[in-house]
């Protein structure tokens, strides 16, 4: 029996074998399933090549089935089976974004029990002493910087669920924005909090509002210099939910 070369693509590795006895084949096979059941837990089913006792006229029709030439140096994925997906699902199975096969879902709320939720978020500009002193002054083309700035982060809060695609469109009962001048590093700190009723926290909330309103300080003050950073973006505390209260530093 002539045994045709045949290439298989696994994760992060390609193995080629082309033997002139079966012995050579079956070992090679038997190594590449050794390595399949190290990345998915569990070696395929009835072995990743199957039978050996197989006649070459089946294997060159499943090939076919597949669109793969047994001839040449054609590559293909192994076929995922259920029980790959499975132990797949099983290994990602903290992160709640993350469907049983891998792709991105949004959680489903409804069993969860509604309760008062808040976070505080925080993040800060450093604009240097030039820009500083403009908005200091009340100086900068474009009007009031924080006045602005403030606006924006409160309307970026209400805005989430449209920015972040997984994010559950809640009603908040209430968002806050301030942004305070540091004349120590030449910076605006800027604290964003957000509250609501309901089943899903508001983390990302309030750290879109700091985060918007960052982006407004820069856009208030670019003119006057490219080299304004917004640095620290950070979550600080949070109440309500599961989890219970949470505090950096804490």
């Amino acid at each position: 029996m002539l045994l045709r070369r045949l290439v298989v693509a696994v994760p992060r590795s390609r193995r080629f074998f082309s033997s002139d006895s079966s012995h050579d084949l079956s070992s090679s096979i038997a190594e590449l399933n050794k390595e399949m059941e190290s990345i998915f837990g569990e070696p395929p089913p009835d072995g990743f090549a199957g039978s050996m006792d197989t006649s070459s006229s089946a294997q060159e029709s499943e090939y076919k089935t597949r669109g793969i030439s047994s001839c040449g140096s054609n590559d293909f994925m192994p076929p995922q089976t259920p029980n790959m997906l499975q132990n797949l699902g099983e290994n990602i199975s903290g992160l709640t974004h993350v469907g049983s096969s891998g792709e991105a879902q949004m959680v489903d709320v409804s069993p969860k029990e509604s309760s008062k939720r808040t976070a505080t978020a925080s993040c800060k500009v450093i604009l240097g002493k030039k820009v500083f002193d403009l908005v200091l002054a009340n100086q900068m083309a474009k009007g009031d910087v924080l006045s602005v700035a403030k606006i924006a982060g409160i309307s970026g809060a209400k805005h989430t669920s449209s920015l972040i695609p997984l994010c559950h469109n809640i009603t908040l009962t209430h968002v806050r924005v301030d942004l305070r001048l540091n004349p120590e590093d030449f910076s605006v700190e800027i604290e964003g909090e957000a509250s609501c009723t309901g089943k899903t926290g508001v983390e990302m909330e309030a750290m879109t509002a700091v985060t918007v309103a960052g982006l407004t300080v820069y856009d208030m003050c670019k003119a006057a210099s490219k080299d304004i950073q917004i640095t620290e973006v950070r979550l600080e505390r949070k109440t309500g939910g599961k989890s219970g209260s949470w505090s950096r530093g804490e």
